[in-house]
């Protein structure tokens, strides 16, 4: 008997019946008390981090759009295809609205074309990384629409994308905003597209859920698409300049957005019928959502995640951070008993053993090593946070990896 999941307990065909019932109008939100409060109640740090923060909306709104059709394509059912249909309208309207505030309110240009070029300087590494990712995507589900990749698109754009990272956006947006009554137009469109993101992010459950029961292998799929992109998504809100009173300035920090993006993540992974806790995504789960959220700070801080746009700034207590994580990540069946280790030119050594169960990593050397990587701990995080390919690496000489070839072979596979 099939463990019954928070995704059955809805439909396609009732979220489609919502989509009926909360159509609004982007062309009719009246935007002049926001203009008239952009420029006179708004302080100039305000308008910055708005400015910055609505960019990405606006942007993203756009970008999902034009990636939403080979989704459509790719669905396996018709009442899915529907569905879908009604999202990429719901993204376009999203898009208006957002578009329709930055040109009558913020004065950025004129046309939606003149709109995200004007705009386009506000987006964060992060960010451009991630709709890099999703542009990508799209184009893999035209040629493969197997369950596997459209279970992994489906996780990218409704969990990772929506749940992740535009909701908790929107529920800060909101919350302050109605707090000092500031920007009510602003305010009635974000709250329709909260709504409207609600059911895409329900849709986006129920289909993962019915992808993994309809084929095994889209779980395994789902995992290596999240230990790709999650490390670049830590880096979508990083303020300009590392300048945190653009969050501040609006009554939360940005670990109260982490910490809101960690917790509806794993919500949704749970209300999908998997367990993120067995899946090997170098997330700890076993700790509270805020302690995540801390913890990534500090890594993007440091320069561990994010662009390497800084000096790594080291420390053996973020430096073993980072080696939990890889730990967590660890296919135990691909080398068991084998140990590795990392002597870096730059920072004390590190090292891996591997144990089904109880894979442990350690500061200093190991009485034996089955495969050492010689680099700098400045060129490992390149590795680990998805700003250089380790191929590349070592082509240039900045990784040089010793021992046993057949596990070097393997590594790819055995660190997922």
């Amino acid at each position: 008997m099939a463990r019954a999941i928070a995704a059955d307990q809805i439909s396609y065909e009732d979220l489609y019946t919502r989509w009926e019932q909360g159509n609004w109008r982007a062309t009719e939100i009246d935007f002049s008390t926001d203009r008239e409060q952009w420029h006179s109640t708004l302080t100039d740090l305000e308008r910055r981090g708005a400015l910055w923060t609505y960019s990405m909306f606006f942007h993203g709104e756009d970008s999902v759009t034009d990636n939403l059709s080979p989704f459509i394509d790719a669905a396996p059912r018709e009442e899915q295809k529907y569905f879908l249909a009604t999202q990429q309208a719901d993204e376009a309207r999203h898009a208006v609205m957002f578009g329709r505030f930055m040109q009558e309110v913020v004065g950025a240009g004129s046309g939606t074309a003149d709109l995200l070029e004007a705009t386009r300087p506000e987006l964060t590494w992060g960010f451009r990384r991630v709709f890099r990712r999703l542009d990508r995507m799209a184009d893999e589900l035209r040629r493969d629409r197997s369950r596997p990749k459209l279970a992994q698109a489906i996780t990218l754009y409704h969990l990772v994308i929506e749940a992740s990272l535009a909701q908790p956006g929107q529920h800060f947006i909101d919350g302050s905003l109605s707090d000092r009554e500031l920007l009510p137009g602003l305010r009635e469109g974000v709250g329709h597209v909260s709504r409207d993101e609600q059911r895409h992010i329900a849709f986006g459950v129920k289909m993962i859920a019915d992808l993994i029961r309809e084929d095994p292998e889209c779980e395994p799929a789902i995992e290596e698409l999240l230990r790709e992109v999650l490390p670049i998504t830590a880096a979508v809100f990083v303020p300009p300049g590392w300048d945190e009173r653009l969050v501040t300035c609006f009554g939360f920090t940005l670990e109260d957005i982490f910490a809101r993006g960690a917790e509806s993540l794993e919500a949704r992974l749970r209300a999908a019928g998997l367990d993120p806790e067995r899946m090997r995504l170098g997330l700890p789960f076993d700790v509270p959502s805020d302690e995540r959220a801390r913890r990534a700070l500090a890594l993007l801080r440091a320069g561990y995640l994010g662009p390497r746009n800084r000096t790594l700034r080291a420390s053996p207590e973020l430096t073993g951070l980072l080696f939990d994580s890889m730990r967590r990540q660890i296919n135990t069946d691909i080398a068991p008993g084998a140990t590795l280790q990392w002597e870096f030119s730059d920072a004390e050594p590190w090292h891996l053993r591997i144990d089904n169960g109880a894979t442990s990593v350690t500061q200093g050397r190991a009485e034996h090593a089955d495969l050492t990587f010689h680099c700098r701990l400045e060129d490992w995080t390149d590795v680990t946070a998805g700003r250089a390919a380790p191929w590349r690496v070592m082509l240039r000489g900045r990784m040089r990896p010793s021992g046993n070839v057949r596990l070097l072979m393997r590594a790819g596979k055995l660190f997922a």
